[in-house]
Parts: C-alpha cells; structure tokens; sequence
C-alpha cells in the first residue's frame, strides 16, 4: 500500500511530535526517515562503556578526523562514544561558500538524541521584535497562539526548572528543577545583590526530574551525563523514547527508514500535492507514496533542499517560491565566548552526580528603558557553570607516599565560566543553494551554506565578554579572563529560517498555521519556519510549533479543506 492519510518526512524532535500529533488524531500516517533504525534502548551501543573500553581511549583519533573532518570539527564529536551517531561527510558531502558547520545524525530520531534539551519559550518580545525594528518580516503569530502548545508539549515531554515571572522568558509546566552546586548558588546570590536587571537561574531542559512521563518506561534522571550517547532509561526527551512510541501505539504509524525523499509531487490541476518520491537509500530504487496532508520535519537544510527540488512549471524555482524567499534568511545562534574565572573559597564542598544542564541568566539587553544599547539590536542569554578542577597539576608536582596519597584525594580549585548565547538577524543574502554539478552518491544536487554573522552581532559579541567578566569580578573571583573562540554559523546547531513565516506571500513562504501559502496541504514545522531566531533555543518552539500545526491539518481534513 502506497496512499496514507499524511505523510511525515524526518523523525527528529519535529518529526516525531508530527507522527505523534497525527496518529493519534485517526490519521495512517507514513513517517519517512532517510537514515537506519535506531531502536529504543538497544540500540544505544556505547551507552555503558568506559574511556578504557575504547580503543583510543574515547578521544578523537586520526580515523575519526579522517571521515568526519566537518563533524569533527564542531567538538560535538569529541569522543569515539559520539562517532557513530554523526554522519560521514564522505558519505554525506556539502558545500561552503562561507564556512559552515553542519551537524547531522542520519537514523530513526536523528539529532533528538543528540540535543542540549535546553528548553526556553519564546515571548511576543520576540514575536513582535522584526515588525518593531522594520527587520526581516513579521511573524504571523503571536505568544498566545502559541502558549497552549507550549504547554500541552512540556507536560508530555517533561522539562524541569523554575518560574522566574520574566516577561522575555515566559514560564512553562515544569518538573522540580535541577540543583545548583556551592558555588554556582553563591554567584546567584552576588547577581542578585550587584544587578537590578538579571537574575541565574538552572537551565530549563526536557530531562525528568520525578516520576514518569510517556513512552518507553521514561524515569528520571541518573545523573550520568551520558544522555548524547543514548539513555536506556529514557530521562532526556528523544523521538526514539517518546513521540515515536506513542505514534506506533496507535496502530496509525508505518515507519520506514533508509527513505530519501528529494521531492514533493504536485498537482497542477488541483494545486495540491499529491504525494513525495523517495530514493530506498540501500537499493537506490525510486518510490512515489501518496497522501492527502504532508509534513515537511527534515530539518532546515533537507527540507528546503526538498522544496527546491520540487518544481513544476507552476513553481520552477521550487515548490511554494512565489516569493524568491525559498533558501534565504538563514539564521543560527553566536556563541563560542564569555569570560571564566577562578574562586578561593568552598575548599571543604564537592558536587555529586554528573547533571547535563548549566546555569542561565535570561536576555537582560534592550528590553526597554535603560537596558537598550545604542550599537546592537536583540539580546543574549548566559550559559554556564561551575566546578572544582582536577588533579593532574597538583599530582604532577608531589613525590610518593603520603603526599601523593593527599593529592589524589584533593581537587583543585573551583572555577566558572560564562559563555554567551546571541541572536543572529535575519538577512535575506544569508542562504542555502543546491549544487547540481556537485551531486551525492544517490544523485542528488548538495546543499551549499554561504552565511556569516555581521556588525549587529560582532557589537553584541563585545557586550557579551565585558559583561560576563564583569559579572565574575563582582561576584569575587580572580585570574578572570574574557575569551572568544573561532565561531562560524551552524555550529549551535540551530540552523533556521529558510522557509520562513510571515503573514504575506510576497515576502514568507508559511502562512500562521505554518502551511505553504500557495499549496496549503504541506506544512513545514521544523526550523525552517522560524521569522527570527530570539536568543534562546528553539527546540521548544519547534516542538510546539508542529504539534498545533499538526492539529489544525487534521480539523481541515475534516473540513475537507485539504
């Protein structure tokens, strides 16, 4: 059987919610990954080994440099534990006209396994910023057409942390939060003391904290920091534990993997598409399902590399471009600075457990009155943390017996580090192209980045190290250093904005239901829908971006609207 109710292209954190949505709503759904299987928990093959285990000692070795000289680069393959979960850009070539890191993980749940699951909402300071400054356009929605989704994805999912009453950062349903260590509750209370207008609170991330939540015996966190390499108990949020299971519960779910799809099929006559073309990636045979309601979740680049491969002569530069906006806008997080320092005192305390989550201080920066700065527009965000250092140069420097016995068993001084978390703007020469002449091993065009940070972000950037240093002199630590290290876009991975929202077709592709304008049976919820980026991580956004999208597809099929 080839015709379904929907069809859903990816299974990441947009595609999952997608299936979910669907599924449970009635719908026989076609979920299309084009990477393998990846089962829940499994398949999680280095969930439990050591760095002795390891051939190279779980570091990155030469091999791994050699296939993944671009993934590797990013630092989120630093270890032979990760290797296998990023693909191998031999296998999987792109192109850069500016440098850009693109991190993919090809297989059942794609990069929802490999997330920070730091989980903010975004508010109308952000929804409304473009129309307010006259930047990009504006979205189409605002924080209340959004709240209840927000909400109806936190309670399922399980994010811990704390209400704060912020207007820049709304609060949600939360778990109990996250602890703070000695010192990281002794710089909240010196913020508190020192400014007015921020505050350190815990990261807000989808890990649960207490009980269950659904899925796959989801229960609450270790406390192992082993949650990239895949969690057998299943206290991070991922498809694989979560949306995908509840999807396959219904009996509504058909899931096939080793699934590229590379284009969209349209109906002239009906202006509606009818269906995707799929390359079976192990056989290389090309296969057409159909479906009255498909969900574009691939992810940025796949899905906008999708639609521009869908033309017909009523949309010859891809499916939907009316506008020309197809590929433009492309957007990331800047970050990659701060300022750290070190702290004498707390010699007596130590932390136990390995949590996966930071501190954060909220955008305190042009929200109105005296935070709006002359020499940048938007914010940032602060994340970051605290702890005791190792060993290494104290033992290095201690002979034998009792004295080498004390140092073993003394750590070394406690420390801090602030990094900064910015927005990058919306420019329209920010892009992706396909290459034709380039093409990948199935035959299809490759995605080239050409994207760069400009002077917004590059004064913003100075605003975030004196701001940080600052923060940590106040708080009295010493040797504080401001740092930036080499950044290049994509490398938050938070890549967006290419297929974007807006409220008129002759500027946007996405209507505030998040349906092409001119072909209203496609929705596109991942991060390609994003009007701007805010300086908080979308995940969240997506999450509920898709599941009210998801929703609102299923009420006009019943309406026989699509």
């Amino acid at each position: 059987m080839n015709s379904y109710d929907a069809i859903v292209v990816g299974t990441g954190i947009s595609g999952g919610w997608a299936a979910k949505e669907l599924c449970e709503n009635g719908l026989k759904t076609l979920v299309l990954e084009r990477g393998p299987m990846l089962v829940h928990p499994t398949d999680y093959k280095n969930v439990d080994k050591d760095p002795w285990d390891f051939e190279g000692g779980n570091t990155l070795t030469e091999e791994i440099r050699q296939r993944q000289p671009k993934q590797s680069r990013s630092g989120y393959i630093n270890t032979e534990a990760t290797t296998h979960l990023l693909v191998d850009d031999f296998e999987h070539p792109y192109n850069e006209d500016k440098r850009f890191d693109w991190i993919r993980g090809y297989y059942v749940g794609g990069r929802s396994l490999l997330w920070g699951r730091l989980s903010w909402r975004l508010s109308d300071i952000d929804f409304k910023a473009n129309a307010k400054e006259g930047i990009g356009v504006d979205w189409p929605i605002r924080y209340k057409d959004l709240a209840p989704w927000y909400s109806h994805v936190e309670k399922y999912i399980g994010v811990s942390g704390e209400k704060l009453g912020l207007p820049q950062l709304p609060d949600g349903e939360f778990l109990k939060p996250m602890d703070m260590n000695c010192l990281e509750k002794e710089f909240k209370k010196s913020v508190k003391k020192n400014y007015a207008d921020r505050l350190v609170t815990v990261g807000r991330i989808a890990i649960i904290t207490e009980g269950t939540k659904p899925g796959l015996n989801r229960v609450q966190c270790q406390y192992r920091n082993r949650c990239r390499r895949g969690c057998p108990y299943g206290a991070p949020f991922s498809s694989n534990s979560s949306t995908l299971p509840a999807a396959e519960k219904t009996g509504n779910m058909t899931l096939r993997p080793n699934s590229i799809v590379y284009e969209v099929i349209y109906d002239e006559n009906k202006n509606r598409a009818t269906g995707v073309r799929v390359i079976d990636s192990e056989t290389k045979d090309v296969i057409e399902y159909k479906s009255k309601v498909i969900f574009l979740c691939a992810s940025t680049a796949p899905t906008t590399s999708i639609l521009m491969q869908s033309k017909s002569k009523r949309f010859p530069n891809g499916l939907g471009n009316d506008s020309g906006e197809l590929g433009h806008n492309l957007m990331d997080h800047h970050f990659l600075l701060g300022a750290d320092g070190v702290y004498d005192g707390f010699e007596d305390k130590y932390y136990k457990g390995r949590h996966a989550n930071c501190i954060y201080i909220p955008r305190f920066r042009n929200l109105g009155g005296s935070t709006d700065q002359k020499d940048f527009l938007r914010g940032y965000g602060f994340q970051g943390g605290a702890w005791r250092g190792d060993h290494r140069e104290l033992i290095k420097n201690t002979g034998y017996g009792k004295d080498l016995k004390d140092a073993v068993l003394t750590p070394g001084n406690w420390a801090m580090g602030l990094g900064g978390f910015g927005e990058v703007l919306p420019y329209h020469e920010n892009k992706i192209y396909l290459d034709y002449d380039k093409k990948d091993k199935w035959g299809l065009p490759t995605i080239t980045f050409d994207a760069e940070i400009k002077e917004n972000e590059k004064a913003m950037r100075k605003d975030i190290k004196q701001q940080a240093a600052e923060m940590l002199e106040s708080a009295g630590f010493r040797n504080v250093r401001e740092y930036e290290n080499e950044y290049a876009m994509g490398l938050a991975i938070h890549e967006m904005g290419t297929v974007r929202m807006g409220r008129d077709p002759k500027t946007s592709l996405l209507n505030k239901h998040n349906q092409l304008h001119a072909v209203p049976n496609v929705y596109v919820t991942d991060g390609s829908a994003m009007t701007s980026s805010g300086s908080q991580n979308p995940s969240l956004t997506y999450m509920a971006l898709t599941a009210r999208a998801a929703n609102h597809a299923v009420q006009e099929l019943k309406k026989m609207n699509l």
